[in-house]
């Protein structure tokens, strides 16, 4: 499914993505300013900005381990993955105990970005034409007409 996803396309999807988190983040501030709860609009912007630094590392450390001769790219991966979101863990849930207002900001922020993120991957994969379901229907259909061409029997 991401095989046909392009690399302008990525650039195109990430630049969405923080353009969107970065209205949002604005946005929600300015509403928290409003209604006097500074505190979970500044957790807010916290949160998208923890959500962008992640993602830029991610995207850094695709490139990297892609770039390298190993045969075994998904362990370091997984390492750099699992150490980044426990260090994003832990600091949303230490600002949650220190300020419920604050960590509740940043776990917000959190997840806007991240829904941002799963919209804009997937706004682009239906733009290109692969939504899904016509590569489920075309691989099943290429799989069975297959099958009866490789047993050289009529059916009965």
């Amino acid at each position: 499914m991401f095989a046909n996803f392009a690399l302008p396309d990525l650039a195109r999807v990430s630049r969405r993505t923080v353009f969107s988190a970065l209205s949002f983040g604005v946005i929600g501030l300015v509403a928290c300013l409003a209604l006097s709860a500074a505190l979970t609009g500044l957790g807010l912007c916290i949160g998208i900005g923890l959500g962008v630094v992640n993602f830029r590392l991610i995207q850094r450390s695709v490139a990297k381990i892609g770039a390298r001769e190993d045969e075994n790219h998904k362990r370091p991966l997984a390492t750099n993955t699992v150490g980044r979101l426990a260090a994003i863990s832990v600091c949303a849930v230490g600002l949650l105990f220190l300020s419920f207002d604050l960590g509740l900001g940043v776990m917000v922020g959190l997840a806007a970005f991240q829904f941002f993120l799963l919209l804009n991957v997937a706004r682009s994969m239906f733009t290109m034409g692969h939504g899904g379901l016509s590569d489920v229907d075309g691989s099943a259909g290429h799989s069975i007409a297959s099958t009866g061409d490789d047993s050289g029997s009529a059916p009965s």
